[in-house]
Formats: structure tokens, C-alpha cells, sequence
């Protein structure tokens, strides 16, 4: 069974050892069982919701002439002022959606948590498709991350029980984070440009039914669980940050850049922005982790479908939600460092768990 964690070639017709499969189900977990012990829970708001609710509403009126709907778009917002017991309101937060390169985020976490446990081993090459798949966005670093995750690769189609073998090695991540406590999610898909071929058209199902779907309340979720360090150690949360920062006042030209188009296009000066936005020809997303001049900090994640071309539909809500997190929230203390603004030391051991020799640029 190493075969399968060692990312080398499986034949699928081969009769899988049941004590293997045990034993790596027990394997897992266990070494999730802490993790889902300490499932978030968030507090309502009746300011928050108003808030992500009026924001909604005013996307529609605004772009509805371009064809956003009320069952088009999805928001949720997580408050950061009290990391301990955040605050977190959404609008259709449970919606399943095709969630595009969003879902990298998942596999980053995936990734991370095998790294931590040993049935992943750390190379070169996954640290270089880890960078491109987040940083870049890149399907083909995504392909390689999921073999490497799973065990599974690409190729011609498979017959039936190899095929449900194939998939049920392929759900590992959807097992994970079902052990977690996420709802409502399918993270066992590839991302592409152009389309799956052979066994990954099969996995798809018929009638593509078993496409990538996330929640924008799952997406927070995890979002929250990276920033404040839960989601893995505090180094390695500190690599998926680094990989995940934006700088949303940088120039370019490029209509998808994922620091510049998107919910960092509407940012006041001065603010700091990680994030992992999605884009297809349906679909147009953006989730991050923001935080604004006057130390106001919270999770945004925004979902539209059938409404790509309407580009500003993101930056619109986005907007609205960081003048007034500007308007209410208290001033934070920051201070100067290496010539770039740093969080506080509160912040700094909120997001690596005390351990401030893990500091890295905001």
C-alpha cells in the first residue's frame, strides 16, 4: 500500500489488501480526531448579517441588468475582532457551487495536513507545484498535487470496479475533510483548461454530477482555520500565507489577476490582502483574508455563476463590506517593520500560535 502514498503507479484491477485500507482509514482518522474536536463555532450577528444581506441586495439592483439574481451570488463574511468567538454571517453561505480554482485552497490545507503526518513526503517539485498552483493559479501544478494527494493518476477510461476503486482512492480528501465537518463539499476533481479525458471524464459522472462543489460558508471556514493557525502548524500555516498574499495595489494589466481584479481592486490604501480567487466562463469568485488600515480583519468569500463578464460584481461587494468594517472597527496597533507594516504582536501570535519568530510580511 505504500505504492499509493508515494505517488507511484497503481494497476486498478489489482485486489486492494483490506487490512491496508484499515489501517490508513484508522490512520486518518485518528490523526484528524483533535482537529474535528475543536470544530469552530461562530456567533451570530445581527449587524453582520444586515450588512452581507443589504450587500447582496445592492449587488443585484446594481448588476441586474446584466443578469445577476438573487440565486446567483453567495457571500460570506467571518469577523476577526474577537478570534476566538468570530462572528460570522453569509447570504446563501450553504449554496453548493462549482467553486474553480478555489478549490486549491482545499488541496493546500490536504497537502499541509500530509505533509504534518508523514504519508506525504516533501520534494522539490510539490513545493514547485504548491507555489504554482496557488500563486499562479496553474491547472497542470493542480493535477500534479492531486496525484501526489491521492495516489491516483490520469489515463484511459477503466472498467467498472477499477473504476470505483480509482474513486474511492481519489476521495481521500473528501474524506478528510467530512472527518472535519464540512458539509455540503466534493473536492476529488482536477481543475482544467480544456476538459478531463478517459477515467477523469468518468469520475465526473454522466452527467458531470460529482463536479468540485464548495460552499462560500465552507470556504470561510477554512479560511478562518489557516489564518488563526488551526488548520495546521504554525509554520505550516505560515507557508500557505506566504503563498496566498496578494499585493492588490501592484499594476497590471491582466483582466483575472488574482490580486488586482477581484475583491482587492475595491481596497482602501495601506490594507493587506491574501487570497485565492476562481474563474471560469460561469463562474467568478473571490475568497480572502483582509485586513484594513485600522486593523479591522475578516474573511470574504463571494460566489457569482453565469455572471463572468460582470467583473465588478466582486470589487462592488467587496467595497461595501471593508467601508464599513473601516467605519466600526477600533483602531489596531501596528507598527513598522523592514520597511513594510506588520501586524501587532497580538495578531502575530493569533495567526502562528505564540511562536513570533514566525513573522512574515503584511
Amino acid at each position: 500500500m505504500n505504492r499509493v502514498w508515494t505517488g507511484k503507479t497503481l494497476s486498478w484491477n489489482q485486489k486492494p489488501n483490506p487490512m491496508c485500507r484499515l489501517y490508513l482509514s484508522l490512520f486518518l482518522a485518528f490523526s484528524v480526531l483533535e482537529r474535528a474536536a475543536e470544530k469552530p463555532v461562530f456567533r451570530t450577528s445581527d449587524t453582520l448579517d444586515k450588512l452581507v444581506h443589504d450587500s447582496a441586495a445592492a449587488a443585484v439592483e446594481r448588476f441586474g441588468a446584466g443578469g445577476l439574481t438573487a440565486g446567483k451570488i453567495a457571500i460570506s463574511v467571518i469577523d476577526l475582532a474577537d478570534r476566538d468567538h468570530p462572528a460570522r454571517a453569509s447570504y446563501r453561505g450553504t449554496e453548493p457551487t462549482y467553486p474553480a480554482s478555489v478549490v486549491k485552497l482545499f488541496y493546500l490545507a490536504g497537502t499541509h495536513h500530509q505533509l504534518e503526518t508523514g504519508t506525504l513526503a516533501r520534494t522539490p517539485e510539490l513545493g514547485r507545484a504548491l507555489h504554482d498552483m496557488i500563486v499562479e493559479s496553474s491547472n497542470d501544478a493542480t493535477a500534479f498535487v492531486i496525484d501526489a494527494l491521492t495516489g491516483t493518476t490520469s489515463g484511459p477510461e477503466l472498467d467498472d470496479v477499477a473504476l470505483h476503486r480509482w474513486m474511492d482512492q481519489r476521495n481521500l480528501m473528501n474524506r478528510y475533510f467530512s472527518l472535519l465537518g464540512y458539509e455540503n463539499i466534493n473536492v476529488n476533481q482536477k481543475t482544467w483548461c480544456e476538459g478531463p479525458y478517459g477515467r477523469e471524464r468518468q469520475g465526473l459522472g454522466p452527467n458531470f454530477e460529482n463536479r468540485n462543489r464548495l460552499t462560500t460558508d465552507a470556504v470561510a471556514r477554512l479560511w478562518y482555520e489557516i489564518v488563526t493557525g488551526r488548520a495546521a502548524s504554525a509554520p505550516a500555516t505560515r507557508e500557505m500565507l506566504n503563498l496566498l498574499h496578494r499585493d492588490p495595489f501592484a499594476k497590471s494589466e491582466d483582466p483575472d489577476d488574482q490580486a488586482t481584479a477581484y475583491s482587492g481592486k475595491s481596497l482602501p490604501p495601506g490594507s493587506v490582502y491574501y487570497s485565492k480567487a476562481g474563474w471560469t466562463s460561469d463562474t467568478r469568485h473571490d475568497t480572502a483574508y483582509i485586513r484594513l488600515p485600522n486593523g479591522a480583519e475578516y474573511i470574504l468569500a463571494i460566489f457569482t455563476v453565469d455572471n463572468s463578464k460582470q467583473t465588478e460584481i466582486i470589487p462592488f461587494v467587496s467595497q461595501r463590506i471593508a467601508q464599513e468594517f473601516s467605519r466600526t472597527a477600533p483602531k489596531a496597533n501596528l507598527a513598522p517593520g523592514n520597511g513594510q507594516i506588520r501586524a501587532s504582536d497580538r495578531v502575530t501570535k493569533a495567526i502562528t500560535g505564540g511562536q513570533l519568530a514566525y513573522q512574515w510580511p503584511i
